[in-house]
């Protein structure tokens, strides 16, 4: 049923590493009420508080996305919003004892894999999409999005760096659930050697490693075992994007085409939008 929002069939639960803090984390997560949408909770805190994913609570792009309300915050939150939108997982309970979500491999494909063994259900009640009206262009000086109408949600990014590997890498996705497992969710994060030894000199990325990223020096990717799609590093910036779309509360359906974005710029974006009511509009979904 295409038609009806979804959450999990059941509880499951795992452990990881924070990225940032490097400190052990466990993440349970959990079915949700019809209308609930994805809903974080700091175990570790008296109350146990809750920090809805939406535009409206971001607090930080920096390195990854972070949400905050009421000051209480969660961060690194993509991947998993990322897994749940690819299955089209509309309602759900995050519980987290920590400031921030396990890294796990750096990519979607734990979180794709964890939703996949417990298993999804339909909830009988209508789900709900963005669908755009009026085309909407962002732009930050030489980067920039461009969302126009559409019947699915297509995205065509483009990444430029200066480096010998990523001068450009572009790449154009078709959403499906089995084209995001197959072409996007197991793309993982990545950094350049230099920036990362930086990032742990000031205390931050404690918990990065191989085992959770691409690590690139100034000629080639550090890891091992190479990389797991010849242009992971522009499809991981899909991930991302898409993940971060999650902040919208509804699926968005749209043409988007990105070049040089990344949480900032995507933030930007979905804050525009959010606000500018004539450009969208929510749609109930029909049997």
């Amino acid at each position: 049923m295409l038609w009806a929002q979804r959450t999990l069939k059941d509880a499951i639960s795992c452990t990881g590493i924070g990225l940032h803090s490097g400190h052990k984390v466990h993440l349970k997560i959990k079915p949700a009420l019809p209308n609930s949408g994805i809903v974080f909770v700091r175990t570790d805190l008296p109350k146990r508080p809750q920090i809805k994913a939406h535009i409206q609570n971001v607090i930080s792009s920096n390195l990854a996305t972070t949400l905050g309300q009421n000051g209480v915050s969660i961060g690194t939150v993509e991947h998993l919003l990322a897994a749940l939108g690819g299955l089209g997982v509309d309602n759900a309970l995050v519980e987290v004892n920590g400031p921030e979500l396990p890294i796990m491999d750096g990519s979607a494909a734990p979180f794709l894999f964890l939703l996949k063994s417990v298993g999804l259900k339909a909830q009988f009640e209508p789900k709900k999409v963005v669908t755009i009206e009026k085309s909407l262009r962002i732009k930050e000086d030489d980067r920039w999005i461009y969302l126009t109408p559409a019947s699915t949600l297509s995205i065509t990014s483009t990444i430029a760096f200066n480096h010998p590997l990523l001068q450009k890498q572009s790449y154009a996705f078709n959403f499906s659930t089995k084209s995001f497992e197959k072409e996007i969710g197991r793309a993982r994060t990545f950094g350049f050697l230099k920036d990362v030894e930086q990032l742990w000199a000031n205390g931050l990325a404690l918990g990065g490693s191989l085992d959770n990223a691409v690590v690139i020096d100034d000629f080639r990717v550090i890891n091992e075992e190479g990389l797991r799609y010849k242009d992971e590093f522009v499809r991981h910036k899909i991930l991302d994007l898409i993940g971060d779309l999650m902040l919208l509360g509804y699926p968005l359906v749209a043409k988007i085409k990105a070049y040089k974005a990344g949480h900032a710029l995507n933030h930007k974006l979905m804050e525009k939008l959010w606000a500018q009511k004539k450009y969208w509009k929510i749609v109930t979904l029909e049997p």
